[in-house]
Order: C-alpha cells, then structure tokens, then sequence
C-alpha cells in the first residue's frame, strides 16, 4: 500500500471577521516533493473577490489529475511498444452537473490528448486505441472516480 499526502492550509487574516462567510478562500497546497500551489475555489462557485481566479481550483486539480495519470500510463505502454513520442498536449476538460444522486459532482471528465510520435514505427489508429484503452484501465485516478471519464484522441 502507498499512501499520497498534500498539506492543505488556510488562515484568517489578522482581524478579518469570518462569520459573516465573507472570508478569502484562497489557501495552499504543499506536496512532499518541495512544490506549493496556491489554491482557491472556483470563482464559479465563490466570486471574486472572495476566490482567487490565479489559484488552482479543486476542481481543475481533479481534471489535471485525470490527463495526467492517463498521459503517463499512455507513455509508458508506447515506449514499450517501441513507438516514440515527442510530445503529448491533453486539452481535458470538466462538467459539473447533478450526478444520480442529484449531487453537484464533475460528472464527466473528457481527455483529448494530441500526441506527436516520430520515428520509423508509429502506431496504427486501432494501436492508439488499445493504448488508450490501456492506459484508461491502468490509471488508479479514473479507477477512484465515479464520474464518466471520456478519452478523445485528437490528431497530431
């Protein structure tokens, strides 16, 4: 078993009232590697001046989360194929909507990796496919979730 760990911190400002919820929410995240974002809810969700629309929200980090573990269980499965890669941009996105249980919930995530490859082997459209299918079956991020997440793959 491994375990993941994200410091999450948030402080009222000095002499800020906080019961009237009229509070800044913007905070931070600390990862073990060294690395600290600034994170904030979503202005859609609180407006400004309340979120921070420069911070991360939790929602885009569940977004990013998706491509990102998709994207590097995709690379692996190619390179041991053999196929080289020179570059992969996912432009992914998140609905927020009601899910079965009439919850607000990202209830679809949709990755649209476009992978550049080069070489003398590159991969067939029914290679891609299986790879993504691969990678989606691999990855332990859209294994956790219960939202639909949804694999487009663009061309290059």
């Amino acid at each position: 078993m491994h375990y993941y760990e994200a410091k999450v911190t948030w402080q009222r400002p000095d002499g800020a009232k906080f019961t009237d919820n009229r509070y800044s929410r913007a905070h931070q995240w600390a990862f073990d590697g060294g690395v600290s974002v600034r994170a904030s809810s979503a202005p859609s969700v609180v407006p400004l001046p309340l979120s921070a629309a420069d911070a991360v929200d939790p929602e885009e980090a569940l977004v990013a989360s998706a491509s990102s573990c998709h994207m590097l269980w995709f690379l692996s499965l190619v390179a041991r194929k053999g196929f080289i890669v020179d570059e992969y941009v996912d432009e992914a996105r998140g609905e927020v909507g009601k899910n079965a249980e009439g919850k607000t919930a990202v209830t679809k995530i949709t990755l649209r990796p476009r992978i550049r490859f080069s070489g003398d082997k590159l991969p067939t459209a029914a290679d891609l496919d299986a790879l993504h299918h691969a990678a989606h079956d691999q990855c332990f991020i859209a294994n956790s979730l219960k939202s639909e997440v949804v694999i487009e793959a663009q061309p290059s």
